[in-house]
This record gives C-alpha cells, sequence and structure tokens, in this order.
C-alpha cells in the first residue's frame, strides 16, 4: 500500500498474540535442536581433541612419601645409586645373575624326583657370594630345598612385617632361536646401556633388586625397626606349587594368618599415557585353569578309516569352542575401569571422546556399553576384562598308518575376576556337550558323565584339569588403605628422586590388573594387602621372547624403589 507522501506504508497491525508465536515456536526448536546437536556431538568429537579432566576426584592421589626419620639413611643411599661405580656394581650383580641358567619345564616332576632342580642350588651360590652382607647379617631359611625365605629381624616385634617376593626361575629359550638374540641368552652382557639375556627383566631384576636395596642399606649401618622378610620362589613360571607353595606353609607357620602389613610382588611398571606418566599398581589377578580335552575313539589299520578320527573331532572341537569364546562384559566392578577413571583424571591428553564417555559412564548404561565398544578395540584391555582361553598344546597319533586311539589339547583360561573356576568349566562343558552329541560321544566333564547319545557311543570324550593347579581369581586389595598408600608415595618418591623432580603430580598412581598370573596365589591367608608392581618403563623391553634385556638407568631405579619402600614401611605408624 502506497500512503499519500508516496513512501512505503505500514502493514496493519497483527494482534500482540499472534505476532509471538512464530518466535516462540522457532526458539523453542531452535533449543531443542541443540539439544540433540550436543547429545550426538558428545559421542562424536575428533580424537584429536585434548582433554583434561580437572576436579573429578575419580582417582584420588597419595602425596610424595619420603623418610623423615631415616632421612639420613635415605640421602646416602640416593648419593650411592648416582655414581658410576655403584652403577657398574649393580651391573656386575644383575649380569651375573643371568649367568646362572635357571630354566623350568612344564615337565619337571617334584623336587626330590627331579635332578634338574639342582640348578637352583648354583644360583643361591651365586647370591651368597655377589651379597655377603645380605648372609651375614639376614636369617636364612631354604624351603623345599631350594626356595629361600630371608628373615631381616626388626627392633620392634609388635609391629607387622612387610613381605617383598620374587622368583628365581626363568622360562626356557627355544633352542632354533639362539640365532636370533642379538647378544647370546646366558651371556648377561652389558653393552654400556643394557644388561641381555633371560631373566634380566623377567624376574631376576626384581630379585637382585630387592638384594641389591638390602645390602646397601646394610653397608650403611641401617638397621630396621620393622621386621622385613624377603621370599624367592624358585617355579613361579611352573605356577608355584613347589616353591611359593610350600614357602607359603613355612611363613604362615612362623608369623600367622594375616601375619603381614603387605606384601609386594612383580607386577606391572610406569608408562606415559595420554600424555602424562601413569603407574600402576596390581591390586586383582584373575583366576588360573588349564583343561584337558581328550578325544578317544577306536584304532584300527589306516586303509579303512572312519568317517571322523580322534583327531579330526579333536580339530572341529577346538574350532566350535574359537566361533564361541566368552561372553566379555565391561563392568564398574572389573579393575579396568578404575584404571580408566584415573586415565579420565589426570591425562593431559586424553581423546575427549573417550573423556566424555567415561565421565557419562558413571551415570549412563548407554555411555558404558559405549565405553565397552571402545574397550574391546585394545585387544590388552579386552583381555584384563574377561575369561579368555588359548588353545596352547595339541597332540594325537603315534603313526601314519594307524588310526589316532586318542587326541588331546591343552587349553589355557584365565578367569575374569568377576568369575569362577567353575563357571568356566560349565562353559567348557556346554560347548564339548554340542560336538559330542554331533559325533556320538560320551561327555565326561570334570568327573560328570554324560551320555550324549541314544545309540551306543562312538567314542569318550574327557574335560579334565589338565595340571590340577586351578585358581580361583584373587581378593581384590583395597585402595583405601595405607598400604596401598604407602607404596604410592613411595612410587612418586622414587620417580622425583631418580630425576631430580619435586612434587606429587609428576607421575599418577592408579589401581589396575596385569594379564599374567604370580605365585601370589598361596599367599593370600599372609595379608589382605597384596600388591603387585615392578617400578620400571613398562616400554623397558621384550620378556618372555628373543632380545630379552634390562637397561641399567631401569635397575637402578628399580633398585632405589626397593630401598626407599623398606625405609618408608619402617617408619609408618599405620601399616
Amino acid at each position: 500500500m502506497v500512503g499519500k507522501e508516496g513512501g512505503t506504508a505500514s502493514l496493519l497491525p497483527l494482534n500482540t498474540s499472534q505476532a509471538k508465536r512464530p518466535r516462540i515456536r522457532n526458539l523453542l526448536v531452535a533449543i531443542c535442536l541443540a539439544i540433540c546437536i550436543f547429545k550426538a556431538v558428545r559421542f562424536v568429537l575428533p580424537e584429536t581433541t585434548q582433554y583434561r579432566g580437572e576436579g573429578k576426584n575419580y582417582c584420588p592421589q597419595s602425596e610424595e612419601l619420603t623418610p623423615k626419620k631415616n632421612s639420613k639413611v635415605w640421602t646416602d643411599f640416593t648419593e650411592i645409586l648416582g655414581k658410576q661405580a655403584f652403577k657398574e656394581r649393580a651391573v656386575d650383580w644383575l649380569a651375573g645373575a643371568v649367568r646362572v641358567p635357571t630354566e623350568t619345564y612344564d615337565d619337571f616332576a617334584p623336587v626330590g624326583e627331579d635332578p634338574r632342580w639342582e640348578k637352583f642350588s648354583k644360583f643361591y651360590e651365586y647370591l651368597s657370594s655377589a651379597f655377603p652382607k645380605v648372609h651375614a647379617t639376614l636369617e636364612l631359611t631354604k624351603v623345599n630345598s631350594y626356595g629361600l625365605m630371608y628373615v631381616w629381624k626388626g627392633r620392634d616385634t609388635s609391629l607387622k612385617p612387610i613381605l617383598l617376593m620374587a622368583h628365581q626361575d626363568v622360562v626356557p629359550v627355544e633352542p632354533t632361536t639362539w640365532d636370533s638374540w642379538k647378544h647370546p641368552p646366558f651371556s648377561g652382557y652389558f653393552d654400556g646401556e643394557r644388561i641381555w639375556g633371560r631373566g634380566s627383566s623377567d624376574d631376576k631384576s626384581g630379585l637382585i633388586g630387592i638384594m641389591s636395596a638390602v645390602e646397601l642399606l646394610i653397608e650403611n649401618n641401617f638397621q630396621p625397626t620393622r621386621t622385613v622378610v624377603l621370599a624367592f620362589g624358585f617355579d613361579e613360571e611352573l605356577t608355584g606349587t613347589q616353591g611359593a607353595g610350600t614357602l607359603a606353609t613355612v611363613l604362615e607357620a612362623r608369623f600367622g594368618k594375616d601375619g603381614f602389613a603387605f606384601l609386594i610382588d612383580e607386577g606391572t611398571g610406569f608408562s606415559e599415557q595420554y600424555g602424562a606418566a601413569f603407574a600402576t599398581i596390581g591390586i586383582a589377578e584373575k583366576g588360573y585353569f588349564d583343561v584337558k580335552v581328550e578325544v578317544a575313539t577306536a584304532g584300527g589299520h589306516s586303509s579303512v578309516p572312519p568317517p571322523h578320527t580322534s583327531i579330526g573331532i579333536l580339530s572341529s572341537l577346538l574350532v566350535h569352542y574359537e566361533r564361541h569364546p566368552f561372553t566379555t562384559r565391561f563392568l564398574k566392578e572389573d579393575p579396568l575401569y578404575s584404571t580408566l577413571l584415573c586415565y579420565a583424571e589426570h591425562a593431559q591428553s586424553m581423546p575427549k571422546r573417550l573423556a566424555n564417555l567415561i565421565e557419562e559412564s558413571k551415570r549412563s548404561d548407554k555411555a558404558m556399553l559405549l565405553l565397552e565398544k571402545h574397550v574391546f578395540k585394545n585387544t590388552v584391555w579386552k583381555s584384563q576384562v574377561g575369561t579368555t582361553q588359548a588353545i596352547d598344546i595339541i597332540h594325537g597319533g603315534v603313526k601314519s598308518n594307524a588310526l589316532p586311539e586318542r587326541a588331546y589339547a591343552i587349553v589355557n583360561h584365565r578367569i575374569s575376576v568377576l568369575s569362577s573356576v567353575a563357571a568356566t568349566q560349565e562353559y567348557d562343558a556346554s560347548r564339548a556337550k554340542t560336538i559330542a552329541s554331533r559325533y556320538n560321544l560320551t561327555l565326561n566333564a570334570f568327573g560328570s558323565d554324560t551320555n550324549a547319545a541314544v545309540a551306543p557311543s562312538s567314542g569318550v570324550l574327557t574335560l579334565s584339569d589338565a595340571y590340577n593347579v586351578e585358581q580361583e581369581p584373587a581378593p581384590i586389595t583395597p585402595t583405601d588403605a595405607a598400604p596401598y598408600q604407602l607404596v604410592s608415595g613411595t612410587i612418586k618418591a622414587t620417580y622425583n628422586s631418580h630425576r631430580g623432580l619435586q612434587g606429587s603430580t609428576n607421575i599418577h598412581v592408579m589401581p589396575g590388573m596385569s594379564t599374567g598370573n604370580t605365585d601370589t596365589y598361596y599367599y593370600w591367608r599372609l595379608s589382605k594387602h597384596i600388591l603387585r608392581y615392578n617400578h620400571h618403563d613398562e616400554g623397558n623391553g621384550p620378556i618372555h621372547t628373543v632380545n630379552e634385556s634390562m637397561s641399567a638407568e631401569a635397575f637402578l631405579e628399580m633398585i632405589r624403589f626397593f630401598g626407599t619402600l623398606i625405609l618408608n614401611s619402617d617408619e609408618s605408624l599405620f601399616l
């Protein structure tokens, strides 16, 4: 409409409520859209986004803990560790231990029946010559011939002692791999940076690290107030029945059930993750079970074979096992969840998507499922969570023209901390039942006979405990107690001292769990505070394989840790 003045006329005014409706509607649409975008983006932000979870208190930290009453001893101890002369001495100690082969094999008969155990006498001879002050000062008891229990008596017998563990044995070196080693596996060769050889990392470094720390403390005239006990088994790689299994009985008889303030054994170490240094103390351990799966069928001449031999049936069963693994769920009760909470709080550069999933998972089942998918993409994390299976040994047949009457396999299980041996056996039996029915076999699962066929069976499928060393998952060690806090503070003090740092935020300590098992299984009755930790960089080098080695600096830091731990434990009133 054109006005009288020739300009553009105004439109007729609208009712006020009518004018507001489109704006209100548009505002509501915009708010809903923003909420939807926020919810969607929260789980799909780019992996490169930087993150730091400030002030969430998922993973409370101990302060750096340095000796106070024993400060003079600790100062002298740390100064000596920094000298070149002591470095050369420490290298010689570990290299000498590596040069004494202490391999153990699965077919070892018990002590007294198998002469191959005698190699541990040579190892003891080495220890007694390398550490004269330890052997002159500590009380030594040999258990089952080769187990070593050293007692460093403290002045105050009312204080619970501490127990430091390690093992003397190493895994065998595969003969065909000798030429692949950079330096011979039992040479103990030092190239100026690293000590090479089997056991340099697992676990002679731990054993020699403990002995070195004690030897040095004695040289510095330290006399403990709290008793310190050292226990070194000799068949940890065979599950520990001959070593730790017998040592535990002697230790309990002398010190009683729950007689130790805490014990510390080999475990995980420290590493850089998401831009920050993290040390992981193992507070739990998966269960262990080896199942022997055996198929027995009629033999005969190979020229008249049945449709399926015992080897063929066993193969079918093993394929069935791998096609139907254990169902794995990631739950908040799992120790790995506590580990992730620590990453979320203290990491400097955790991916935003992962950090948000961890944050949201505390109150959202949907986020927990999404976090589970993320965790299971990491094979190490996934193996920590569920019950695993590994088909490690298979055997069958004696001659190319004779039908195999028996064939068997050994399947190794590491059992989830939230499961049990019984649940593992039940699932194994349920899978075996399918194959027994398919091939008309009688199933005998862990002593329970089941006729799997209506017609007379064509053979027997047997599941049994392969070595009679089943282990339930370990009790979970509390993290809100004094022993965990003391070890945490000692880790921080050691890390700082070795690098000339100060403060409690240079390394963060978190609870977790390694994928392997230790022989602490036999020591559960000795303390409620079982801590599994090796103070070395987890990227230090390979173990159980070719070119095992340990850097001299890492070994010196390990000695520093054990010395600091002994001194801190000696003056703590809360253990």
